[in-house]
């Protein structure tokens, strides 16, 4: 229903009621959709770190026979960044700001989590839980967690 509100003696104009969202409360996310997600995290970081050892077992091999030319060159490239005073107050910085920053990660991941689990995974919770049970039987062929 519309309230009616007189803005001057001859217009009316209909108003929606007022709607607020307060961003300072947000809920807390249940344990198991936290355990949920961490299990799935770890799945996640188990199935990259599988896929970047197949291929650097696949290029391992090419880049040793590269030798003179421009995998030498690269080589050398990258021997000199590494010793870069430059580059390695860059990595010195990147990786405190990571550090800085973990925290903020995490809080806004469980605030995501939280809202989430009490707004969205009442509607959707059940479809997304069986397209990922579905999508986990062709990644565990194409991409798996562990050999």
């Amino acid at each position: 229903s519309y309230q009616v509100q007189l803005i001057n003696k001859y217009y009316l104009f209909p108003v929606s009621p007022p709607v607020s969202v307060c961003l300072c409360q947000v809920p807390e996310p249940d344990k198991e959709l936290v355990e949920k997600y961490e299990a799935m995290k770890s799945v996640f970081y188990k199935r990259l770190m599988n896929a970047y050892g197949k291929v650097q077992a696949a290029v391992g091999p090419m880049t040793e026979n590269l030798g003179q030319g421009q995998g030498q060159a690269a080589k050398d490239y990258i021997e000199e960044l590494q010793g870069n005073p430059k580059f390695l107050s860059a990595v010195k910085i990147g990786s405190g700001l990571a550090q800085e920053a973990a925290p903020l990660v995490d809080k806004a991941r469980m605030a995501g989590l939280g809202l989430y689990g009490h707004y969205v995974r009442p509607h959707v919770g059940t479809y997304l839980d069986e397209a990922i049970t579905s999508i986990k039987v062709y990644l565990d062929k194409v991409l798996p967690a562990e050999e």
